[in-house]
């Protein structure tokens, strides 16, 4: 208990921080959904994926929607670590299976504040470590986070494999790195951090980026270490993603593509970005919907110049691989356009410029700063539930 005590009570500031900022959050929500005559409860657990979720929990996979255009929306789409924790949870309690997704939902994303919290702390120190917290609760899209979705738990299990690659202990993150690849398609993003930073400790090559890997070196292998939690943790790493990808091969019966072809049945696929620049593209069409173009050309402008920063302030090697990962399955996914803000939502380390600016400011202007964008985050979140929501 006290090892867990001392990072906890270093991490309290973040963590608390995190819970007013969300609980602020649900409170808009509740307002302005009774507002509306809609339940606050039913968007945040019975809408979108967070129904395919529950279902897999209820009834197993194998369940599909044909659509009259043709397409097939299978719930094989669907990783199984949420739903098969949103069993364990109705299992033992007598919570919903949607209850149940909402109860890891809400304990994940407290654990992916902390994870995040001991990444950059790790990297830059308690104060930036605090304000990347507060600044990825106060995302615009951070509502997601407390929905019955799998963003948080993955955010978790990536935040915390990240900062076990970090401080050298191979086995957590390869196991962590598994889970997250049981989690979301994404977690090939954890797969490729562990690998990387698994290879350059093995070769001893460090490039440039590598120059701040830790503040204290501390990933580097210590003289005489052994070299099998490394080899075992970069083996368990993949393990979780490819044995469900290679299941639904075996399930739909078509071998180790099985699961591009249950994607390309929900129109998803990875282009490279051509359709999401043909969206784009269309929004200029009108002078109304121009804006809407321009303000996505913003976005992933922003987006784009945030990750450059970060190459140029050094951030470790495995942090820039993981968000790259991330930030190139969203934007160039061919489908769900009005889904990508919340599949970005994962790639924290891109906030990461904005929290070494936000930690220089005197702590009343950065509480200020927050405390207004925590604000207007909320409403957003309230409104985009109420609304067309996340896809």
């Amino acid at each position: 208990m006290n090892d867990l005590a001392a990072p906890l009570r270093r991490a309290a500031p973040a963590l608390l921080g995190y819970a007013a900022v969300r609980a602020l959050g649900l409170v808009v929500l509740a307002v302005w959904s009774a507002a509306r005559g809609k339940s606050a409860h039913t968007l945040l657990t019975a809408r979108w994926d967070a129904l395919w979720y529950t279902r897999v929990a209820d009834l197993g996979y194998g369940y599909e929607v044909r659509l009259p255009d043709g397409d097939v929306h299978s719930n094989l789409a669907f990783f199984p670590l949420l739903p098969w924790l949103e069993r364990l949870l109705h299992a033992v309690t007598p919570l919903s299976y949607a209850d149940g997704g909402l109860a890891v939902s809400l304990l994940a994303s407290l654990a992916a504040a902390w994870g995040i919290f001991a990444v950059v702390e790790h990297v830059y120190g308690r104060r930036v470590g605090v304000c990347a917290v507060l600044l990825w609760a106060v995302l615009p899209v951070g509502i997601v986070q407390s929905m019955a979705y799998s963003e948080s738990l993955f955010t978790a299990l990536a935040a915390w494999s990240l900062y076990a690659v970090l401080t050298g202990r191979w086995l957590t993150a390869g196991t962590l790195a598994l889970l997250a690849g049981l989690t979301r398609p994404v977690g090939l993003a954890v797969v490729a951090a562990v690998w990387v930073a698994g290879i350059i400790s093995f070769t001893g090559f460090a490039p440039r980026a590598e120059a701040s890997f830790v503040r204290d070196r501390s990933t580097a292998p210590a003289p005489g270490a052994r070299a099998w939690p490394r080899a075992l943790g970069m083996a368990l790493a993949p393990l979780g993603a490819a044995g469900y990808v290679l299941w639904v091969g075996h399930r739909t019966g078509k071998g180790t593509l099985g699961y591009l072809d249950v994607q390309a049945g929900w129109r998803n696929g990875f282009d490279g970005g051509a359709a999401f620049a043909r969206f784009v593209g269309e929004k200029f069409t009108s002078f109304p919907s121009a804006l809407a173009g321009v303000g996505l050309i913003v976005g992933v402008a922003l987006v784009l110049w945030l990750y450059v920063v970060g190459v140029r302030q050094g951030q470790p090697l495995p942090l820039l691989v993981y968000t790259g990962v991330v930030t190139a399955l969203a934007l160039c996914a061919s489908s769900y356009f009005g889904s990508k803000p919340r599949l970005l939502m994962p790639a924290f380390p891109l906030l990461l410029p904005l929290a070494l600016a936000l930690a220089r400011l005197r702590t009343s202007r950065s509480a200020w700063v927050v405390g207004g964008v925590a604000v207007a985050s909320a409403v957003y979140g309230a409104f985009w539930l109420n609304g067309s929501g996340p896809p």
